[in-house]
């Protein structure tokens, strides 16, 4: 399945919208990452452990919204929006969002 974020894929020409879907992950974030991620932030560098789980949350989402879309019989997902957010500064929930317009595309 084709998933791009502009509104047109040279694969085929949209025919048919199908309507938005979504997928969501919610990963909280281990102690023992946010203490090595803490040390990193003072030392400087990247914070591989919370780059990681942003990443399989971001695969997660995505793929998620993909079988929303194969269910609705859906050739691509277009117009692919991801947004990343944080629930709750105490709990270290990291969450993201994935949303899109399913549609068919011509032969």
């Amino acid at each position: 399945m084709i998933i791009a974020t502009t509104p047109e894929v040279p694969e085929g020409k949209v025919v048919k919208t199908l309507g938005v879907v979504t997928g969501e992950a919610i990963i909280g974030a281990h102690i023992f990452r946010d203490f090595f991620a803490g040390i990193t932030n003072i030392i400087g560098g990247r914070a591989g452990g919370y780059e990681k789980a942003l990443r399989e949350a971001r695969d997660i989402a995505l793929q998620e919204m993909q079988l929303e879309a194969q269910a609705r019989g859906a050739d691509a997902v277009v117009g692919v929006d991801l947004d990343y957010e944080t629930l709750g500064v105490e709990n270290g929930m990291l969450m993201v969002t994935a949303s899109g317009t399913a549609v068919k595309l011509s032969a």
